[in-house]
């Protein structure tokens, strides 16, 4: 029985890498992969904007809705602390990109235009994300990745994932991952970004070293979110600040969740990219929300780690007209997997 084109490309995977990359060329030629990795300065500038523009309009609207009567005012600003989840996770999503150097044709502003505004506002750090994210990229599908944690103990039954849920949306996840970069400014924690507590050796550290620490690797965080406190001021309503913290500490880390989700939980755990990684379709509320800057096309982004945000979409495209990848499921339908219960074997990684 001849294989398909599925097939063939998966065989590929093991034959060009024992890791998690592969020979692109197998798949695209290399006048296709110029194209697909062909960076734009104006596009990395339009998601910063437009993001941000997001930001802005969202608190304009906050502002205008909590003027109204309260039946209107409170789920209004519930609302929009939803959507600015949505936008904290472009942010986070931009910060991604750039720490792959696609984000922006120009090196300085992936390294330090992004780091500026869209890293540091987060409490997010990209030079050390970078090398964070990179092991990721050389280890997915195998006991070494970092990311592991995030994709560990899925499918689970319905009561567990509304648990974890509902510890996100409560804010305790928030606190615990606040608590976590206050530590890991100190150089007490291990610099994660999924939650994970591996504690760093503080036998011959000073007791003041930690809090020199904290104080510097803070500062830039601190910098950033008193600009943005001091433009909601200025501009009359100083309590949105409050709904930005709000949103990151709850909404933020929901959507985070369901990202981490789509990307590689109940996939394989093998070296085949077409197999541990997962793309998902996503409407325009998804892409608001849980799905912005083509972060869905996951599978692509790991077949082809340098193509930017902008060409994701095509590379899809080109795929599934050759028959490598399969029909993506929704977000929701990622949802009823996680929440199956159901069992689904997984291969070891060799």
């Amino acid at each position: 029985m001849s294989k398909t084109m599925h097939e063939i490309n998966s065989d590929a995977v093991y034959q060009n890498s024992p890791e998690t990359r592969q020979k692109v060329t197998d798949i695209f030629s290399r006048q296709e992969i110029a194209m697909l990795t062909k960076r734009s300065d104006l596009m990395g500038a339009w998601a910063i904007v437009m993001t941000w523009g997001g930001v802005a309009l969202i608190f304009t609207l906050m502002a205008w809705v909590s003027q109204q009567s309260i039946w209107l005012a409170v789920p209004g600003i519930i609302v929009g602390m939803l959507f600015l989840a949505g936008r904290q996770l472009s942010l986070s999503i931009i910060v991604h990109d750039a720490s792959h150097g696609t984000l922006f044709k120009t090196k300085w502003l992936n390294q330090r235009l992004t780091d500026w505004l869209c890293a540091r506002p987060l409490w997010n750090d990209l030079s050390k994300y970078r090398d964070y994210h990179f092991i990721h990229h050389t280890r997915t599908g195998t006991d070494d990745d970092p990311d592991l944690i995030l994709r560990n103990g899925y499918p689970t039954s319905p009561q567990s994932l509304a648990r974890k849920f509902a510890r996100d949306l409560s804010g305790l996840i928030g606190i615990k991952f606040l608590l976590g970069r206050v530590l890991m400014d100190a150089g007490i924690l291990n610099w994660t970004v999924t939650g994970e507590v591996k504690w760093l050796p503080q036998n011959e550290r000073r007791w003041y070293q930690p809090i020199i620490s904290l104080i510097t690797e803070s500062t830039p965080m601190l910098l950033t979110n008193i600009l943005l406190f001091g433009a909601l001021y200025l501009a009359g309503h100083a309590w949105l600040y409050l709904c930005w913290v709000v949103a990151h500490l709850t909404f933020f880390m929901a959507f985070m969740r369901i990202r981490s989700m789509a990307e590689h939980a109940a996939c394989a755990r093998n070296l085949n990219m077409f197999e541990n990684t997962r793309t998902v379709k996503a409407g325009w509320l998804a892409r608001a929300l849980v799905a912005p800057i083509g972060v869905n096309y996951h599978m692509e982004h790991h077949i082809v780690a340098s193509c930017p945000w902008f060409r994701l979409a095509t590379a899809h495209k080109m795929l599934q007209e050759r028959g490598a990848v399969p029909v993506p499921p929704t977000y929701w339908q990622v949802l009823k997997i996680m929440g199956s219960g159901a069992q689904r074997p997984s291969v070891n990684p060799a």
